[in-house]
């Protein structure tokens, strides 16, 4: 995790303890694509590097992160997003026990299609997921987030994006499966190494 990105979520996190119409405008521009909202600007722009430009995938990530911490402002370090994820499709879907009579729950479902997301398609499928984290009351790491979302919205960065995917799935089954070690109360243990790309 890179130390740009925490610097981020804990600005965030102060604009959320003392600003809190700043959040509903990084809120509203989830309704538009990532950095084009101009109310957003004041509170994502200084983060941005002077050298980047408008389609730059570090600045759409910015503006993503930003708006999806707004809509759900409950950062926990460690707990990925797709931990958090595998933990409300445990409690929405009640996944079987036995394996060979798994049945694809709606939550596991919505979890699939994000992971073949195309980075046009990303940012409406991470609000309906931070939705659901929001309305099941789950934290999740928006630094982690915010690193892997900068590499996953290049748009040829096939390797990389694979390499968060396989990720994301470890971690969302981890959470999801009964008899796997997580419980509802603890944090991701993932292993895998953060993305450098």
């Amino acid at each position: 995790m890179s130390e740009h990105a925490q610097a981020f979520i804990t600005y965030l996190s102060e604009l959320e303890q003392h600003d809190r119409g700043a959040l509903a405008h990084l809120r509203r521009s989830l309704g538009f694509a990532p950095g084009t909202f101009p109310r957003a600007y004041p509170y994502v722009e200084r983060f941005v590097s002077r050298d980047s430009h408008a389609e730059d995938p570090r600045r759409k990530a910015l503006y993503l992160t930003a708006g999806l911490f707004a809509l759900h402002p409950r950062h926990q370090d460690s707990e990925s997003l797709a931990t958090a994820f595998g933990h409300v499709a445990r409690h929405r879907d009640q996944p079987e026990p036995d394996p060979s009579r798994h049945k694809v729950g709606s939550v596991e479902q919505r979890f699939i299609g994000l992971l073949g997301a195309e980075p046009e398609s990303l940012p409406s499928l991470l609000r309906q997921t931070v939705s659901l984290l929001a309305a099941d009351d789950r934290p999740c790491d928006y630094v982690r987030l915010l690193d892997d979302l900068s590499l996953w919205l290049k748009p040829f960065a096939t390797d990389g994006r694979d390499r968060i995917r396989q990720r994301w799935a470890r971690d969302f089954y981890r959470a999801y499966v009964p008899d796997s070690d997580a419980t509802d109360q603890e944090p991701s243990t993932s292993t895998a190494t953060p993305s450098a790309d």
